[in-house]
């Protein structure tokens, strides 16, 4: 198996992260949420949403399968306020891993996770951790009213989604890794900042999350 292919191909896309602007990678994770969340039947659960304890969503993840798959992809998380009204700032993150599943060749996919309970956001606040490792994770269901009586959807501490050329379903990241992203928080909010003080309420959003903090209110309500 080519290892140095891969090697090569996860820097380079580290690189090209290294990049891009935090903010307007933010405003990009607002846009993919809202645009999944505007299409009728092929969204995120309504009532799933509405139970999450947080949100990650990881716009345009650069994947490369060839014999051996590599994966690597920047995003922001947040988690409901306390109080449970409303979200906290979004917190940076990128996901690493192996093949799961995607299709053969390079293509930009989005990552949509919701953390459902106390366990999967104390997944969320370490350093690390391995999705169905660390932490159970199962693919999500789609529909606007779906009520997600599977036994994984019950169960899992995180559910995830992925959208590709147009196409939103659940899917499986057994294996990938994720963690905080220093640099990227650093870049958002002009000093550092850890995610854990991020996530818990700590720390206030900076006017770059407006849209991505909007957006999160609109779609989703605590009943």
């Amino acid at each position: 198996m080519n290892w140095r292919f891969v090697v090569v191909l996860l820097a380079g896309a580290g690189a090209l992260f290294a990049e891009s602007d935090a903010s307007k990678r933010l405003q990009a994770a607002a846009s993919a949420f809202k645009e999944v969340m505007d299409t009728p039947d092929k969204t995120i659960p309504q009532d799933l949403l509405n139970k999450a304890q947080c949100i990650v969503v990881i716009p345009g993840m650069k994947t490369g399968a060839f014999i051996v798959g590599g994966k690597y992809g920047k995003g922001f998380a947040a988690c409901r306020k306390k109080d449970g009204v409303g979200w906290t700032a979004p917190a940076s993150v990128r996901v690493e891993g192996g093949s799961f599943g995607f299709q053969i060749g390079g293509t930009a996919t989005d990552l949509f996770m919701l953390v459902m309970n106390e366990g999967g956001m104390n997944r969320l606040l370490s350093t690390k951790f391995t999705l169905g490792g660390d932490a159970s994770a199962a693919a999500g269901p789609v529909g606007r009213e779906t009520q997600a009586q599977t036994d994984a959807a019950m169960t899992a501490e995180i559910l995830t989604w992925s959208r590709a050329k147009g196409l939103f379903a659940g899917i499986s990241l057994q294996g990938a890794t994720l963690r905080p992203d220093d640099d990227w928080n650093r870049d958002l909010y002009g000093h550092d900042v850890n995610n854990r003080d991020i996530l818990t309420g700590k720390v206030a959003a900076p006017a770059a999350a407006s849209t991505f903090e909007a957006d999160l209110n609109k779609y989703s309500s605590r009943k």
